[in-house]
Parts: C-alpha cells; sequence; structure tokens
C-alpha cells in the first residue's frame, strides 16, 4: 500500500473518531490496534503493542507530570491562589487599565501555580470579569487579557504540557523547561504593553475608578506572605535544575513538597484536600498517559509504513530556504489549532515534524520552544479554543461567544509576535539552556 493511502486512512479514521465524540487517547489506540493488526502480522503486533505501552511511560523523566499536576491541584483546592490575586490587587493603584495589567500580573503567577491554561482562565474569569462590567471594561480589556494569561500558564514552567511534548519530541525536559523561561516572561512584557497603549488610546474601553488604599505595612505583609513564597517554590522547581542539584524529576517531586508545606504553613491543608488533590491528579495524569501510549506506537507505524520518510524525503527535496519551511510549518499548526486542542495535534504531528527539523537542521529545543508557543495559541483560537469555552462556563451570560471571540483575536497576534520574534532571535530560547550544557 502506498505511504499516502496509509496517511490518508489514518487521518479519516481519527477523524471519524473524534467526530463520535471518542477520546482522544483512546481514538489513537483504536487505529494504533487495527494497524499493528494489519501491518505486523497480527497477534504478533498485538505483543509488540503490549510491549511499546509499557515502555512508553516507564520512564523516569515522565515523573514532573504527575508533580506538576499535584502542585496545581493543591494550589488551587487550598484557596493560595485567591490569596495572591488579593496581594497583587493591592499594589496597583488608579492606573489606567488597572485590572487588566492586573490579570496578567496575576495571571502569571497563576501560571507558576498551575500549569494549566484552562484552569488559570477559568479562576480569573471567575475572580475578575463580574468586577470588570461593574467597572465599565469593554469585553477587550476584559476577556482578552484574561484569555491572554491563562495562555501563560504552558509557557512558564511548570507545564504538564511542556514536559508531554518535551517527551514526546525527545529531547531534555530539563533543557525544555529551562529554555521557555524567557519567552515565558517577554510575552507576560509583550501583554503589558499592549494594555498600556489600548488604554491611553481607548480609554473608555478600561476606565478609571476609585481604589481602595492600603498601607505600605498592609502592603508589604501580604507581599510577604504570598508572593514571595512563590519564589521559594519556583527555586524547587527551575533553580535546582539550573545549579545542576537535581534533575526535572527531582526537582518536580521538590516543587510538590515545598507546595504541600506552603498550605501546611497558611493552615489550609488538610487530609480531605490532599486526597481531592491526588484523585484529580491521578485522572489527568492517567490520561496523559494513555496519550503519550497511543502517541509512541502512532510514530512507529508512520514511521514503519514509510509516510515519515516519505515525507521527510518531500520537505527536504523543496528548493527554498529551512526558514521558509519553518514558516509554513507554523501556519499549518496555527490552522489545525482553530480546529484541535494541543494534544492531538502533537501526537498527529511531532513525529513528522521531529525529523523534518533534525533534516532542516533546526535546534530541537528551539524547533519546540516555537512548537509549545504554536499549541498555547492553539487554546485561545477561535472558534474551538478550549479556554474560549472554559471562560464561556464562568463568565455573566451577557457575555457572548462572539465578544469572547474578538477579544481574544488580538492576544493571537500578540503570540504570533513573539513567534517572529523567537525565529528572528533563537538566543531567546537557547541563552538559558546553554548554562545547563
Amino acid at each position: 500500500m502506498e505511504w499516502w493511502l496509509v496517511l490518508l486512512l489514518i487521518v479519516v479514521g481519527l477523524a471519524f473518531l473524534f467526530i463520535l465524540g471518542v477520546p482522544i487517547g483512546f481514538a489513537f489506540l483504536s487505529i494504533n490496534i487495527i494497524g499493528v493488526v494489519l501491518l505486523w502480522n497480527g497477534s504478533s503486533g498485538l505483543n509488540q503493542l503490549t510491549l511499546n505501552m509499557f515502555n512508553s511511560v516507564a520512564k523516569f523523566s515522565l515523573l514532573p507530570i504527575p508533580m506538576f499536576l499535584l502542585m496545581g491541584e493543591l494550589m488551587f483546592r487550598t484557596g493560595v491562589g485567591v490569596k495572591i490575586f488579593e496581594a497583587m490587587a493591592k499594589w496597583m493603584g488608579n492606573i489606567p487599565g488597572r485590572l487588566s495589567l492586573l490579570t496578567v500580573g496575576t495571571g502569571t503567577l497563576f501560571a507558576i501555580l498551575t500549569g494549566s491554561s484552562a484552569a488559570s482562565a477559568a479562576l480569573l474569569g471567575s475572580l475578575l470579569v463580574p468586577d470588570m462590567q461593574k467597572k465599565g471594561y469593554s469585553p477587550h480589556m476584559s476577556i482578552g487579557p484574561i484569555l491572554g494569561s491563562a495562555g501563560l500558564a504552558t509557557m512558564i514552567p511548570p507545564t504538564a504540557l511542556g514536559v508531554l511534548l518535551a517527551s514526546l519530541a525527545a529531547i531534555p525536559v530539563g533543557h525544555f523547561l529551562i529554555a521557555i523561561v524567557i519567552p515565558g516572561i517577554l510575552l507576560a512584557v509583550i501583554f503589558v504593553v499592549y494594555i498600556v497603549i489600548i488604554s491611553m488610546v481607548r480609554p473608555e474601553w478600561a476606565p478609571s475608578y476609585d481604589v481602595e488604599k492600603y498601607t505600605l505595612k498592609e502592603k508589604l505583609m501580604d507581599t510577604f506572605k504570598y508572593i514571595l513564597p512563590l519564589g521559594a517554590i519556583l527555586f524547587l522547581v527551575l533553580g535546582v535544575i539550573i545549579l545542576g542539584v537535581a534533575t526535572p524529576t527531582q526537582s518536580a517531586v521538590l516543587g510538590a513538597l515545598g507546595t504541600i508545606v506552603l498550605a501546611i504553613g497558611y493552615k489550609s491543608f488538610s487530609w480531605k484536600v490532599l486526597w481531592e488533590s491526588l484523585m484529580g491528579t491521578l485522572n489527568t495524569t492517567g490520561m496523559i498517559f494513555i496519550i503519550i501510549i497511543g502517541s509512541t506506537t502512532f510514530g512507529q507505524i508512520l514511521s514503519y509504513t514509510g509516510v515519515t520518510q516519505s515525507l521527510v524525503q518531500i520537505i527536504s527535496s523543496i528548493d527554498t530556504q529551512p526558514i521558509v519551511i519553518l514558516i509554513l510549518i507554523q501556519l499549518i499548526l496555527i490552522i489545525l489549532g482553530c480546529f484541535m486542542e494541543p494534544l492531538s495535534i502533537m501526537m498527529i504531528t511531532l513525529p513528522v515534524l521531529m525529523p523534518i527539523s533534525q533534516a532542516l537542521g533546526f535546534d530541537p529545543i528551539w524547533f519546540c520552544v516555537i512548537i509549545l508557543l504554536n499549541m498555547q495559541m492553539a487554546t485561545m483560537t477561535p472558534p474551538f479554543g478550549m479556554d474560549l469555552f472554559a471562560i464561556k462556563g464562568v463568565v455573566p451570560s451577557t457575555i457572548t461567544m462572539s465578544q469572547i471571540y474578538k477579544a481574544a483575536l488580538p492576544f493571537v497576534g500578540l503570540n504570533i509576535i513573539l513567534m517572529i520574534l523567537l525565529i528572528i532571535f533563537p538566543s531567546l530560547s537557547l541563552w538559558l539552556p546553554s548554562f545547563l550544557n
């Protein structure tokens, strides 16, 4: 059977299962089972599939995923996230776009806590949008900054999606987590600059209002109590990797342990909270591991049937600059992100894109940082970005999906600006990992 026919049948089969509502991981497993039976000699193929399932998840490097998820579960279930928001708000004076800027600042801190853009979107939406509406903020300056800031949970460690991408792409997890720090912070700065400019040009979108004043002592006390401890958590997750004291797996365990100690210190820890956090972590980890299992065999089937090699040869034979191919790849991923969620896109494309990037001579970490930014965009790209629906579920019913779509588009554009900067200046993502080397 021709390789292009195999690829067509796989794509059609996946599309059919997605339309039926089959979960992502089980859809890929179904395609894998059919593929190994037909291509790998029936029962022998099933035996090989079983071995692949074990080998794909029995990796020490995957342990950061449940640890990062546990950190997020504990932070939200203990109510620490709300306290951090309140501490940040006390430092914001009566400035144009105050609540929008507060959204970006809080969203950046939440990114350290959760690693989940959908969770951040839901929390920020429920906390901020009602108050923003009362203050006369337009959806562009309320919904937009929340969607943009929620995406920072994907671009700032700890991020489960980043660990998953690094694992699927077979690149060092520690190097990759360090590589996305500067792009994540730069994206937050771009959001702040945009909000300040829009607040000056269109002040009616983010009107000023009287703000309760707090003493310097109150501000400093809340900062030392709720904000600075996050620095300790961040050091446990990233600092120990940079210093060479711990591996990414060990740092993730330290981060989870530090979060438990923090919750105990705030007197918001209980066995019930721990149990609920563990159950939430277990459910999400199980889903992610099923996806990894499906992706591993899926990549092997593509390689066995010649799909990967044929696509690499076609791309390599194109008489153009590699940067042009890189841009075309990103455009294709952006289009896919309008209709699919990041996990599906990564599972379908990474087995093909990583060999192509290697053939074109791209640095794998730099290439994957750009891919992760694209996947972050997919969470907020109309019409089917999952963060769009997450925020719709928590905002007042007077805000329509059309308004949410319009509010998201400028922040999609800001993500594209960062992508252009990463392509032009690879050192933005490669400078910090060079210290680990």
